[in-house]
């Protein structure tokens, strides 16, 4: 294997950020939450992308139904989830805030208790993609300091932008080619570094290859590049110089981290697979920093699933311990892998332990949920036909429930499982059971889901797609 040096990261202090005045609080509404609030700081809540909340929220079954819904006007069209930090400090002020990142890179910081919007950062550069095909569905990660949060541009840039108001610390680039190669997935923070992965935009335009970044979280500088694509090659390509194009690493769940080893998981996307240097449609196992496989898998049929844009990189792994890791994908299955079995550099096609069908059996493009209970583990996910859960024990899955409602990215929290339909509404289930415990109004998404979270439930409206101005964030709250 050939080691190629990393060039120093271009690391820039520039910024564009203001700080909205703040409107005063509406009595009509909600108090902010008491002291000693919990935060929902990264995607799926979790380093492991469970989904799976462990925090109280104060909403549970009997107060669903009282919850009031607030509809907060923002510029721009969140197209991802949001993350929450409370109490933090805003302008000297203390603030319960909501952080998002519209598709053309602007990161708000809102009020979660007023719908003020505290303050927005725009990157430099935002008019020259403004309203084009270059855009962004990340979510923004939290520090562990609370003092600062990463967000994603579709320039190609990480920023970590401080709580405080907005302004821009570092900005480093992970591609050399942002035309090409999508930021899509949420960005993660583990031990001191930033992890974030790359893809490409709708029609895989070449030339683009799906890679891992780790940067360093205090200093921007980025430290390690893993390509799914000519593999060899330790440092950030020109994606020309690589004679394969594609194996985006797209999932809504990015890279899922093993909260125990610090081991990286990813699934990549339609690209040539040949058990050396390329790893297209495959799922793979690196070490945390990004710097070795350990493990991989593809499926037997790998050729014809690039041929017919089946891949499984359309969902990224979820963790269900033990070593066992569910993969969905194109293909409308959801397949059960043994980390064990993927363990070594050596190519290893095929082999899975089980394969079930995705909730409706058509293309599943969700993060799957992971609930641990003392009596079993269970597995959640939604498409956009229906939404269905399993019994994960003795290394089987055993289907428990399934509906014929879609949605995005199912979420657990405070014993309910929360299920957007990016046809408008979000409902609450009975994650045991199924059984339906509300339908909460709202308007259509694509790829949003909600976060649940210190007596609010938070969810962006609006599909990247239709490229609109302005759209709604919705915050639920007890009253």
């Amino acid at each position: 294997m050939k080691h190629m040096h990393l060039a120093p990261a271009s690391i820039f202090a520039l910024a564009v950020f203001t700080i909205a005045p703040v409107s005063a609080p509406n009595p009509a509404r909600p108090t902010p939450a008491e002291p000693g609030g919990t935060d929902w700081t990264t995607f799926g809540w979790d380093i492991g992308r469970s989904s799976a909340s462990t925090a109280p929220t104060g909403i549970d079954a009997s107060n669903i139904g009282s919850l009031r819904r607030q509809q907060v006007q923002i510029e721009g069209t969140v197209d991802a989830s949001a993350i929450y930090l409370h109490g933090v400090q805003v302008g000297g002020v203390p603030h319960d805030v909501v952080f998002v990142t519209t598709i053309y890179g602007a990161t708000l910081a809102v009020d979660a208790n007023d719908g003020a919007t505290l303050w927005r950062y725009l990157p430099p550069n935002a008019a020259s993609w403004d309203r084009s095909r270059q855009i962004t569905n990340s979510t923004p990660a939290a520090d562990p300091t609370r003092q600062f949060i990463y967000a994603a541009s579709p320039d190609g840039h990480i920023q970590k932008l401080a709580v405080a108001d907005g302004h821009a610390v570092w900005s480093t680039a992970i591609t050399t080619l942002p035309t090409r190669e999508k930021i899509a997935s949420p960005l993660g923070y583990y031990h001191g570094r930033v992890i974030a992965t790359t893809g490409g935009y709708i029609g895989d335009a070449p030339p683009y290859q799906g890679h891992v970044a780790i940067l360093d979280a205090e200093s921007g500088r980025l430290l390690h590049v893993w390509n799914s694509l000519c593999s060899d090659t330790l440092a950030l390509l020109d994606p020309s110089r690589c004679a394969e194009s594609g194996s985006a690493i797209w999932g809504r769940a990015g890279a899922v981290i093993d909260s125990t080893t610090g081991h990286i998981f990813v699934a990549t996307g339609n690209g040539r697979w040949d058990g050396r240097t390329y790893w297209g449609d495959a799922t793979l196992e690196l070490d945390s920093t990004a710097t070795a496989m350990l493990g991989n898998y593809t499926p037997a049929n790998t050729d014809a699933l690039d041929a017919t844009d089946a891949d499984i990189g359309s969902t990224s792994p979820a963790l269900l311990g033990g070593g066992y890791v569910a993969q969905g994908g194109k293909d409308g299955f959801i397949r059960l892998l043994d980390a064990n079995v993927m363990r070594g550099s050596e190519a290893h096609r095929g082999g899975e332990l089980q394969r079930v069908p995705t909730p409706s059996g058509g293309r599943l493009f969700t993060a799957l949920a992971v609930l641990r209970t003392d009596t079993a583990t269970w597995l959640f996910a939604a498409d956009h036909g229906a939404t269905a859960a399993w019994a994960f024990r003795n290394g089987r899955l055993t289907p428990a429930w399934r509906n014929t409602n879609g949605g995005t990215s199912p979420v657990i929290a405070g014993g309910l499982l929360f299920v957007y339909d990016p046809d408008g509404g979000l409902r609450v289930y009975e994650p045991a059971t199924g059984k339906r415990l509300a339908l909460l109004d709202c308007g259509p998404g694509h790829w949003n889901s909600p976060i649940v979270v210190d007596g609010r439930i938070v969810l962006p409206e609006g599909n990247a797609n239709d490229h609109r101005a302005n759209s709604v964030l919705d915050i639920w709250l007890l009253p």
